[in-house]
């Protein structure tokens, strides 16, 4: 069987987040606490962010996606980067997404994130963008991609605007800004395919 990097990064993340579920101490080594890294220069909490979760429910969201869509895109990044080329784009999505917190809050005691949701808005937004006529199930709901695309921003835009939850919306927006850019950058010609396909919705 051929090795998956999606499934590798799926089974760490699931073994390491089951193991912060029950230890604070684990998950309080590798969330993102902006001052341990202004302060201590703890840089791999850029990267250890993305292993831990705050519960099942959003380790399962994160991880289902990932399943679905990651295995599409180590093919098509491979092409371009070689072998490991997926696992480069989502080590540095976990980078960039998380940036935008960390600058807001780079001394604030209070304020941690955690979780790979960025990184799998990272993935999830470069498959968009090379079948944005898609079908994508949200809650059991059939959604074409670009308008789930269209309807996923506005509501990051708006709730990361209102900072009325704990989610962290300016990295999924980081993170899906990241994947159609770092996409584009490598392979210019994705995005004239991306307008010829929302140019012919029947396809």
């Amino acid at each position: 069987m051929e090795f998956s990097i999606t499934l590798a990064i799926i089974v760490l993340t699931s073994l390491v987040s089951w193991l912060g579920f029950n230890s604070e101490a684990l998950k309080g080594a590798l969330v993102l606490w902006p001052p341990a890294v202004t302060r201590r220069h703890e840089y791999h909490r850029f990267l250890g962010y993305g292993v831990v979760h705050a519960d099942f429910m959003h380790l399962l969201f994160n991880m289902f996606t990932l399943f679905f869509f990651g295995r599409l895109m180590e093919g098509f990044y491979a092409q371009y980067l070689g072998s490991l080329g997926f696992l480069w784009f989502y080590l540095s999505a976990l980078v960039v997404s998380a940036l935008p917190s960390y600058l807001k809050h780079r001394d604030d005691p209070n304020y941690v994130t955690l979780g790979a949701s960025g990184a799998v808005s990272a993935v999830l937004f470069a498959f968009i963008l090379l079948r944005p006529w898609e079908t994508l199930l949200i809650y059991f709901i059939p959604v074409p991609a670009i308008i789930f695309a269209a309807l996923y921003t506005g509501y990051s835009v708006y709730m990361n605007h209102r900072q009325a939850d704990r989610i962290n919306h300016s990295a999924h927006l980081a993170g899906a800004a990241y994947g159609v850019l770092f996409t584009v950058l490598m392979e210019p010609k994705v995005l004239s395919h991306f307008l010829a396909e929302l140019m012919n919705p029947g396809g």
